[in-house]
């Protein structure tokens, strides 16, 4: 049996839009190992039981269960050493790990509050009374309330990535001259937003969009060929 990841999915299957999966399949293309999806949703909690937890990626490999984005990509570094480093080197591993826990708490935390909404309206029917029930004890309002303000909202995003503009300033990827697995720890957020939200997150001139786009085009576009929207 081959690597099969679970991974979340919309009412359509093929539109997927987890951040921490995202994350995970592109991983996975740049060690170049071939993998199967499994399209999985919030309530399918036994589908993955064998993790032990109830959250999605779960990776597959043989006899070996991993769940967590961030425990998978060291899994496949290390039990797959002889592909393509996804840290080059130790040091690496460090600094990917800031970038995971930025990307968490900024990106992450920061899109919820513009998109959740637009995630609700592409969730299979199953999944929304979870979903609103669960953000709206998280969030302490309405679900239509969260995103009410988001148009006054999406400026302090924008300026909350000034650190990523600076570096990518001085170099076209996060990793450096090549992508590498901080590019797509951020990466992963804003691909989630794309595949579920026609809110325009970055100004079209922006220079995350540039990143963004050879992102979208690496691996022979599979980031692009996703069904999402333009913004």
């Amino acid at each position: 049996m081959g690597l099969c990841l679970y991974d979340l999915a919309a009412s359509d299957p093929e539109r997927r839009f987890s951040p921490y999966c995202w994350r995970t399949k592109l991983a996975l293309m740049h060690k170049d190992l071939a993998f199967d999806t499994i399209p999985w949703r919030f309530t399918d909690k036994d589908a993955i039981a064998s993790s032990g937890q109830g959250r999605v990626p779960v990776l597959i490999d043989g006899d070996r269960v991993v769940f967590d984005s961030w425990t998978i990509a060291t899994y496949l570094e290390d039990a797959y050493a002889d592909r393509p480093s996804l840290f080059g080197g130790e040091g690496g591993r460090a600094a990917a790990r800031f970038v995971n826990g930025w990307a968490d708490s900024v990106l992450v935390g920061g899109i919820v509050r513009l998109v959740v909404n637009d995630i609700f309206a592409h969730l299979d029917e199953k999944d929304r009374d979870y979903f609103r029930e669960s953000r709206e004890k998280r969030f302490g309002m309405k679900l239509e309330d969260i995103s009410a303000d988001r148009d006054k909202r999406v400026g302090g995003f924008r300026d909350s990535l000034d650190p990523m503009r600076i570096l990518l300033r001085a170099q076209p990827y996060l990793g450096g001259d090549a992508p590498n697995y901080a590019d797509y720890v951020v990466f992963g957020p804003f691909q989630w937003a794309r595949c579920i939200s026609d809110f325009r997150l970055l100004a079209p001139d922006d220079i995350i969009v540039a990143w963004r786009d050879r992102l979208l085009d690496a691996f022979g576009g599979f980031a692009r060929r996703a069904p999402a929207y333009a913004s």
